[in-house]
């Protein structure tokens, strides 16, 4: 029987499982069971299609002309399938988070180029948080650190590509949801911009700011997967861009990632300049505190209904996010909004100029369990809201550094079809 690499590739995987569909359904399942412990694979699953179901989906998509036929993927459990109840990480009973007749948007479209749905990874409850925690159904480690975090809230999914299981995997990214895990496991991670139809009917954490994307293990996969999934506006020209580190940022990180960092994104462009850098740097000032407002006082709405009636089944933490979300007076609502529309603006003046802005992921390498505080979230939070606010497409590429654990570059643009990610993963 043909065997796959550690890499496991979507090129590997497409001919593989059209070879031997049964071969290729045993091979997931042995990936699974291996590459993660039973308690580790109760963190990460929400639920896993079984042998003989894969072997039936493989042989149907086994010579098809689809773009992906073949390729297994793993989807996020916010993403709506028709066939299965949604969990968004929490622990909710049974028939209290809304079911859907119809799959979602997404897995739709990865159905139709072929791709097969073997897997849905969970998440941290309810999205609402950057460290993979979850008290339900166990905290999502690093694959091949396990004292570490996957980062969140897509844990599982960047974990599962991480640990070569699959080579691709859906996630959702409000406000660094896709970006923390992808820089936290070393994998390449593609945020698309808010308000994108693919996002419409998940289960959401906050509608202004909700955005899907996915995660694969390397660039080749992701330029492939940006092509068909998304498409990419060609260009005779080298997109212009520049990067912000972070003295530039006015943040503080780790001494090896601040290096690696700076060492990587001058690869892609030069420095912003003094001028840029501070009108960068002055309007995304409030960009932590703005987002944290807005975004609780939408969450807080999606989840009105049940927040007191449902409160034991919550985390206690998770809880008191989004309790946090009922409690803004108008006023400071109305200056959250405002100053919103002032970064998007900051943003808009940016692009007039350039095609890209490529900002730290991460201020340190996947953290500890006892390294997961209030303070480490606000620092992430930092690099991750001005993005954010924006509604702006990010590519992440991971960056190693020296003690082998990475981080990662936000490859910021304006639209989906940037000729600048294509680019940017080509360098690579």
């Amino acid at each position: 029987m043909a065997k796959l690499s550690a890499a496991v590739s979507l090129p590997e995987w497409q001919a593989f499982s059209a070879k031997d569909p049964l071969g290729a359904a045993r091979e997931l399942t042995r990936r699974i069971q291996t590459q993660l412990s039973e308690e580790q694979q109760r963190a990460v699953f929400a639920w896993i299609q079984t042998e003989r179901e894969l072997t039936t989906t493989f042989e149907r998509f086994a010579g098809t002309l689809a773009p992906f036929a073949g390729v297994p993927y793993a989807l996020k459990d916010v993403f709506q399938v028709s066939s299965l109840n949604i969990r968004a990480g929490s622990r909710f009973p049974s028939g209290v988070l809304p079911k859907k007749e119809r799959d979602g948007k997404f897995p739709h479209v990865l159905r139709g180029v072929g791709a097969v749905l073997a897997a849905k990874t969970n998440l941290h409850e309810f999205a609402y948080g950057l460290t993979g925690e979850n008290p339900h159904y166990g905290d999502c480690e690093h694959p091949h650190y396990p004292e570490r975090t996957s980062g969140g809230s897509s844990s599982g999914s960047a974990a599962v590509v991480a640990a070569g299981i699959f080579p691709l995997a859906t996630g959702t990214d409000t406000g660094g949801s896709i970006r923390v895990p992808a820089a936290f496991c070393g994998v390449y991670g593609m945020r698309t911009s808010s308000q994108h139809p693919w996002i419409e009917d998940a289960f959401p954490l906050a509608p202004s700011f909700d955005t899907a994307g996915w995660f694969t293990g390397n660039a080749a996969d992701m330029i492939t997967t940006h092509r068909y999934l998304l498409g990419a506006t060609k260009t005779d020209k080298e997109p212009r861009g520049c990067y912000m580190d972070f003295d530039a940022l006015g943040q503080k990180a780790d001494a090896d990632v601040d290096k690696a960092i700076r060492e990587a994104a001058a690869s892609y462009a030069p420095p912003a300049d003094k001028t840029l850098a501070e009108q960068l740097r002055t309007g995304f000032s409030r960009a932590t505190e703005t987002y944290a407002t807005i975004q609780s006082s939408e969450a807080f709405k999606v989840h009105a209904a049940w927040l007191d009636t449902q409160r034991q089944h919550y985390s206690n933490t998770v809880w008191e996010r989004i309790d946090r979300g009922r409690h803004w007076t108008p006023a400071q609502l109305d200056a959250a909004h405002a100053e919103h529309v002032a970064i998007k603006q900051v943003w808009a003046n940016f692009f007039l100029n350039y095609d890209f802005l490529i900002l730290p992921a991460t201020p340190f390498p996947a953290l500890t369990k006892t390294d997961c505080t209030q303070a480490n979230r606000d620092r992430l939070l930092a690099l991750n809201t001005p993005a954010s606010l924006g509604g702006l497409p990010v590519l992440t590429i991971p960056v190693s550094v020296p003690s082998g654990l990475t981080t990662g570059l936000q490859i910021i643009v304006n639209s989906n079809q940037s000729p600048a990610i294509p680019w940017a993963l080509k360098r690579k």
